[in-house]
């Protein structure tokens, strides 16, 4: 408690963080949490306080919800966000809308979240606690969770990780020593305990709950003497105990019924016994042992169930009749029969001996599954897991059960679960060829968004299987030529993308043919072809559509053609897919496809000079419950767009942070992630300065085999061939910056359509020659591309030029571009240029289409959120009003009150008054 005290007391300056309290049942961690809360009431602290508890009907999110919106003082807007909670496919926007009234409530005062027994909580509870915690770190918020000690479900323990990664203070009850458990004793029984009470009360094992409830009835016969407490008639009779009582009740009446057999049989028992005992199959049993197992009565002990503790083993076998006492004791003293395995921990393989009625009854479950697919994975996810427990580990349907199920999964935001039952699988051994293909080729679909190596690893050992079906061989080539060419491994993407085309034309497969034409894309992309590239996409995606995602054999058609239109100078129509695939996905559940589509839309915005939507989106996408390894796609596109948004904004905390973790990119097995490291930390050198210190980050890329070499000489956009010139030119590298612009102008030339490639190539000549004719072309051609902020750095550098000699025509350019990188709100340009602006002579405010006389510090859409704000509008109301995403409306009004210096609504309604009154 002084520990948390402590806590409070940094709360009160401002200072949020994580506490997690973890200890056996019984050991005091909910009362910890009850002072705590408490403690911080009297402080004038807001409190929110939630529990979750098993066998209660699921209700995602129920657990944190009910705190939050529950009690004296609840949580603004608590019908909005409980309808949230319950309309599929509107999840994503409960997260963000949550954020947002937390940030409001925080601004006005420290709040204390309380959250307790985390072990129950469903998957959407710990992903919004997960994200919440980490996306609030900044503020007065403290986050007081509880958590049962020893084995919890692999969902909590990946929680409990991620906090503990991310600074999570711990507090672990352990239990009672003798010398504590012997005051206790004093203080209930009025006197010190004699030797024959310390024999009772070492029978608690030290748990505080038990030693009270043992203690209860020790009061009736003891005696005091000499201030001893002494037993007069020996030790009692095994009793009830009420906490034992409270968690039979709670249980269905099939887990009473196989506790009470535990009990019965009197010590370890095998599934296969109580199986026996009960009359049912061991399958049968599943759902019975897990509840078991989460109210802590039972435990494993290898394989074999007993009960946790001896005193609540006694408390149960107390309350059963002494006829059942017996039987289950004499049956215990048979033969067994047959043991069969039966892994009861979660995730993992169910097996024992199931009925035919258990075999039916998967196999509609696997065809309801199959049928949902397509419009709600989430419910087909859990056919497919239940089909998964009523199948026996030996069952030859079981593999392709695995099979099915780990793309559902991965689909509904569920990937470390899908990771871990492949791995477990396949661990197991005694696959057939056809079997292990099929579970590799789902682990290497599951891969691809977070390892591309281990895409790679996965589909190449599952084609190299020997007698797989040509099917299955042709999309596990397909999606080796899609690992390899997310790799940046583009002429072994080539190579195995020929290999694919031919087993798959020869199974006739429309899923590997849409898949293998965007590998056929980007190579045509490498190739500097991007008309074709295009044209390319335009088929895979044409072709992934008419099959639908329940046959589609990955996700990328789309997404791909996407980011290839915006590259293209296509913004409108980038923007316009993505929108329509976050919309979709969303609406199916598809948490995995939607989060892609967040990071698609992410790097477009960036790219259009939306920095602060650009921003939220790429936050927005970073919330995920369980990715299960480094995050490839997520490195090339969140990690970047967040970096670049910094960088132009000038927030060099930020940069920071994404610089460490383009360091980690650098050591990366795929060399796409390494040439993405390599130019973030570039660009960071350039920003602090270094500029040969950016081109020797820059050595690896720009020597790397030309055959691996990505497109533009390592950078990620053809708008970056200027930056890299400019770069390479304050270095002295001028072989480089030529290097640059012979690509830039090959590239235009390959194709002479497109718009945005001419204007890149005039934009990196001009730079490189000092030749103001290409700069003010490159302008022109600027003028009929969605690139804002590529228009506004050539008209600054055109402004640059002429200010040498004609300072006054230098001005027009320096406006021009000051009102582009305003509307942006890329603020550390903005200082920039009205530096120069003031170099060339120019001592008034310039006036500009992005910048407001009287909000100067607020961008376009900053200022649009704030005057709705301040006639009363909610977040979710001005989203509505501005066709944004309530985070994107959150973001902009946070930026607003940090560059306003302002902490709440209210202030920020005083200042808008004060403002248009002119005062």
């Amino acid at each position: 408690m002084a520990f948390i005290e402590a806590r409070l007391d940094a709360l009160d300056r401002g200072e949020g963080g994580i506490i997690r309290v973890e200890g056996p049942v019984g050991i005091g961690r909910s009362r910890v949490l009850a002072e705590a809360a408490a403690a911080a009431r009297r402080r004038g602290t807001r409190v929110f306080e939630g529990a979750a508890a098993p066998g209660e009907p699921f209700v995602p999110l129920g657990p944190l919800l009910d705190g939050l919106l529950s009690g004296e003082e609840p949580l603004s807007g608590a019908v909005r966000l409980r309808d949230l909670a319950t309309t599929p496919g509107r999840r994503f926007w409960l997260l963000q809308e949550l954020g947002d009234r937390l940030r409001e409530t925080a601004r006005n005062g420290p709040l204390l979240v309380v959250l307790d027994d985390l072990q129950w909580c469903d998957d959407l509870t710990l992903l919004t606690f997960n994200t919440l915690a980490a996306g609030l770190s900044s503020h007065a918020i403290l986050w007081l969770v509880a958590v049962r000690g020893g084995s919890v479900p692999s969902g909590v323990r990946t929680t409990l990780d991620r906090i503990r990664r991310a600074g999570a203070h711990e507090l672990a009850l352990g239990t009672l020593d003798e010398r504590a458990a012997a005051g206790i004793t004093e203080d209930v029984l009025g006197a010190a305990p004699g030797p024959d009470v310390l024999r009772v009360i070492r029978r608690a094992e030290g748990v505080p709950q038990l030693l009270v409830e043992l203690l209860g009835p020790l009061r009736e016969v003891v005696t005091i003497e000499n201030g001893t407490a002494r037993l007069s008639a020996g030790p009692p009779a095994p009793r009830e105990l009420p906490s034992v009582v409270r968690r039979l009740d709670q249980l269905s009446d099939e887990a009473r019924e196989l506790v009470e057999a535990v009990a019965a049989v009197g010590g370890p028992v095998t599934i296969a016994l109580l199986a026996d005992l009960l009359g049912r199959s061991s399958a049968g049993l599943i759902t019975a042992v897990r509840e078991s197992l989460d109210a802590d009565l039972l435990a494993e002990d290898g394989d074999h169930l007993a009960f946790r503790h001896d005193l609540i083993r006694e408390a149960v076998e107390v309350g059963l009749p002494l006829a059942l006492r017996r039987t289950g004791h004499d049956r215990a003293a048979e033969p067994p029969p047959e043991s069969v395995a039966f892994p009861v921990g979660r995730p993992g393989p169910s097996a024992g001996r199931a009925g035919p009625e258990d075999a039916t009854e998967a196999c509609r479950l696997r065809t309801e599954a199959a049928e949902l697919a397509a419009t709600a994975p989430g419910r087909a996810a859990e056919r497919s897991l239940k089909a998964l427990e009523l199948t026996t580990a030996d069952a030859p349907e079981r593999p392709r059960i695995v099979a099915e199920t780990i793309p559902l999964l991965w689909q509904t935001g569920r990937a470390a679960p899908a990771r871990e039952l492949g791995a477990a699988t396949l661990a197991a051994g005694g696959l057939g060829p056809e079997d292990e293909a099929r579970i590799r080729l789902a682990l290497a679909r599951l891969a691809v968004p977070f390892d591309f190596s281990e895409a790679i690893r996965q589909a190449r050992a599952g084609a190299a299987l020997p007698g797989t079906p040509v099917d299955v061989r042709g999309r596990l080539l397909a999606m080796l030529a899609v690992g390899l060419s997310m790799s940046g491994e583009h002429a072994a993407a080539e190579q195995a993308a020929a290999q694919a085309w031919e087993t798959a034309a020869a199974a006739g497969d429309r899923s590997a043919e849409a898949t293998l034409t965007t590998v056929r894309s980007a190579a045509s992309f490498h190739h500097m072809d991007l008309t074709e590239a295009f044209r390319q996409a335009e088929r895979a995606a044409a072709l992934a559509d008419a099959l639908g995602v329940s046959t589609s054999l990955w996700v990328p058609e789309a997404l791909w053609h996407a980011l290839l239109s915006n590259t293209t100078g296509r913004s409108a129509q980038a923007l316009a897919a993505a929108e329509d695939g976050i919309r979709i996905t969303g609406e199916q559940g598809r948490t995995a496809a939607t989060r892609m589509w967040l990071m698609t839309r992410s790097r477009i915005l960036l790219e259009a000079g939306r920095l602060a939507d650009a921003r939220a989106d790429a936050e927005a996408a970073s919330a995920t419950a369980d990715d299960p390894g480094p995050g490839n796609l997520a490195d090339v596109t969140l990690r970047y767009v967040m970096m670049r948004v910094a960088l132009h904004t000038g927030d060099r905390g930020t940069a920071r942070v994404y610089a460490a973790q383009a360091r980690r990119m650098r050591s990366d097995d795929a060399p796409v992630v390494r040439h993405f490291g390599s130019w973030m930390l570039a660009l960071m050198a350039d920003f602090e300065g270094r500029p040969d210190r950016a081109m020797a980050e820059l050595d690896e890329t720009m020597t790397s085999p030309a055959a691996d070499r990505p497109a533009y000489a390592g950078l990620v956009d053809p708008a970056d061939a200027p930056v890299l010139v400019r770069l390479a030119l304050r270095a002295g590298a001028h072989e480089r910056a030529a290097q640059a612009v012979t690509l830039a102008e090959r590239m235009a030339a390959l194709n002479p359509g497109l718009t945005l490639l001419a204007a890149t190539a005039a934009h990196a000549r001009g730079l490189l020659d000092n030749d103001l004719a290409p700069l003010v072309r490159a302008v022109r051609l600027y003028e009929d591309c969605p690139r804002p902020l590529a228009r506004a750095s050539a008209l600054e550098d055109a402004g640059r030029k002429l200010a040498a000699t004609r300072r006054s025509e230098a001005v027009p350019y320096f406006e021009a571009a000051l009102a582009l990188y305003a509307r942006a709100g890329a603020e550390r340009d903005v200082a920039r240029v009205r530096r120069r602006l003031r170099a060339a002579g120019v001592r008034r405010r310039p006036s500009t289409a992005g910048l407001s006389g009287t909000w100067p510090e607020l961008t376009a859409a900053e200022i649009r959120v704030v005057r709705l704000v301040v006639r009363g509008l909610t977040n979710q109301q001005v989203a509505e009003h501005l066709s944004l995403s309530p985070h994107t409306v959150g973001s902009h009004l946070r930026r607003a009150f940090t560059k306003l210096d302002i902490t709440s609504r209210v202030a920020l309604t005083r200042l808008v008054k004060k403002r248009d009154s002119g005062e």
